[in-house]
């Protein structure tokens, strides 16, 4: 278990006496393992070498923060379930944008049976968590395929950019959704839902309406320690929310073309 105590050692900084003398360790600077960097696409490539059947089950589960014991308990929990072929993590992975917090909530999600995927979170983007976030699994905004569902995984962080109109990334987000030849399920993958505070509220109708105009059924988010479900713009896109892993939950999802379900699961 990780104490506060460890993480305010972390954020401040502690100061060791070696033999050579002193030396101040910086808790914002990025050291990473070959192992640990580049995630996502190491992780994609896992997933594509499964076998894609007609029905495909995922795990979506977010905001692990500091609640280790309890995202401990999560794998043990996602381990049981039965056909999975990989996890989402909606963001929030560490809670003060320390790459110590990403690796260590990295070491837990290494005892998943199947691999995971991540996206930001908010508390992922303070101090140096955006470099240490791309180093250590990669592009913030990123897509990929498997069996019949594109999943596109967008920055939805708009409060930490200043609400400035460049999050989440609107133009992307539409030439991803409208590249679909395949005619695709398309599951958008973020951390804050557009219907929170936390997004702009001048790209929250556009962003809805990318969705609604692409076919996109369901989307799915973390952030708001809680599960909640709706169509909020009354367009036929379902908005899912899992809640965090101090609340204990997450929902199994699954799918198959033109059709989805979504279940909640307590542990």
């Amino acid at each position: 278990m990780k104490t506060f105590a460890q993480l305010a050692i972390l954020i401040f900084g502690i100061t060791l006496i070696s033999c050579d003398g002193l030396f101040q360790y910086n808790p914002n600077q990025i050291v990473l393992k070959d192992n640990e960097r580049d995630l996502t696409a190491k992780n994609i490539a896992k997933i594509k070498q499964l076998s894609a059947k007609d029905t495909v089950r995922f795990i979506l589960m977010g905001d692990s923060q500091r609640w280790y014991d309890e995202t401990s308990d999560f794998v043990k929990s996602a381990n049981k379930q039965r056909d999975i072929s990989f996890v989402l993590h909606a963001g929030d992975i560490s809670d003060f944008g320390i790459t110590k917090e990403f690796e260590w909530v990295n070491e837990i999600m290494l005892k998943l049976n199947f691999p995971y995927l991540t996206v930001i979170g908010n508390h992922d983007i303070v101090a140096n968590g955006p470099d240490a976030y791309a180093k250590m699994y990669g592009p913030l905004d990123y897509s990929f395929e498997f069996g019949d569902n594109k999943f596109v995984f967008v920055n939805t962080n708009s409060r930490e950019y200043a609400f400035d109109g460049t999050t989440p990334n609107l133009p992307w987000l539409r030439s991803e959704l409208t590249n679909n030849p395949g005619n695709k399920n398309i599951v958008v993958v973020a951390h804050v839902p557009p219907f929170d505070a936390d997004f702009d509220k001048n790209l929250e109708q556009e962003y809805a309406d990318i969705l609604a105009k692409s076919g996109v059924k369901f989307t799915l988010y973390g952030h708001q320690h809680a599960f909640k479900d709706g169509q909020y713009y009354n367009d036929g896109v379902h908005y899912y929310v899992t809640t965090s892993m101090g609340a204990r939950g997450y929902i199994v999802v699954t799918t198959w073309k033109n059709g989805y379900k979504v279940d909640r699961i307590e542990f």
